[in-house]
């Protein structure tokens, strides 16, 4: 079997800006629920079968305690805010597994569900459904791959290495070195894509670089100044790539079977009634019926 693990997080925002706004029955703001809704609904019509959503249920994490410099909620608008509790209240009720994150992020649901996935022989392969460059360190061969659901593009091991130049277990250094403007931490000065790519495919990671910047690999540019940022930003980056490393314990399943979509929830009509969805509840419910 195929396991599919949705980045709902990136799927809510992704309809919020692109689809038009709606309200339910109360006057709320629905309109990406519906959108989400509706494009999982494609999915499990085309033959899904097994499927997780991890969502952001508060956006602060543990990592906030890390480093104050890290995203927060603040900005987002609150018409999206509002929306993430009704989107999983939603699903739910839709018969989809969904792992509504509050200590830790929606990355580390959807890290930990891949990991979890992988040990069971059951499954040949887990499609980690987001572009989220994160999630490239969670790529394992073509076993566990990224899937772009919007462009339609699968990355696996050899794609994450393609796009930016190292293995996926070196993209957390990479980021470290780089920095993550939407996590919010700068990265170490004078560190860009090409330089992190062409030192940590030689040297995986951090702790492997030589500090005698005469020992670097030949073929690295500018290597005492990049030596010198990075030893001299030591702590920093290795607080960036604790930020940056996905937890593999966050609180997902504990059998794949549990991912099996077996038809939607007795109130999944009044959810429906409620988002003035009653097409979406025909669809899913005729399906369920054939299944």
């Amino acid at each position: 079997m195929d396991v599919y693990l949705i980045d709902g997080t990136y799927e809510l925002f992704r309809h919020f800006f692109a689809v038009p706004a709606a309200a339910d029955v109360s006057g709320h703001e629905i309109g990406a629920v519906r959108g989400v809704l509706a494009s999982l609904w494609s999915m499990i019509d085309r033959g899904t079968t097994h499927l997780g959503v991890a969502t952001d249920h508060v956006v602060e994490s543990f990592r906030n305690d890390l480093y104050p410099g890290y995203k927060t909620s603040e900005g987002v608008a609150p018409e999206l805010l509002s929306q993430f509790p009704i989107l999983e209240e939603a699903l739910q009720a839709m018969g989809v597994v969904v792992w509504p994150m509050v200590e830790f992020e929606a990355d580390d649901a959807l890290a930990s569900a891949a990991a979890k996935a992988t040990q069971e022989e059951s499954v040949e392969q887990v499609l980690i459904c987001t572009p989220d460059k994160d999630l490239s360190q969670c790529v394992v061969g073509t076993r566990v791959v990224q899937l772009d659901r919007r462009q339609n593009i699968v990355r696996d091991e050899a794609g994450v290495v393609a796009k930016f130049g190292v293995k996926p277990q070196s993209i957390p250094d990479y980021l470290a070195v780089v920095g993550d403007s939407a996590d919010g931490f700068p990265g170490l000065p004078g560190w860009g894509q090409k330089a992190a790519a062409l030192v940590l495919s030689q040297y995986p990671h951090l702790e492997d670089i030589p500090k005698d910047e005469r020992e670097w690999h030949p073929s690295i540019k500018r290597a005492r100044s990049l030596a010198e940022s990075l030893f001299a930003g030591w702590n920093d980056a290795l607080l960036f790539r604790t930020l940056a490393t996905l937890r593999l314990d966050a609180p997902v399943f504990d059998s794949v079977d549990e991912l099996r979509w077996k038809g939607p929830r007795p109130d999944f009509e009044e959810y429906c009634l409620r988002l003035r969805a009653s097409d979406l509840f025909r669809r899913v419910k005729a399906a369920a019926r054939l299944g």
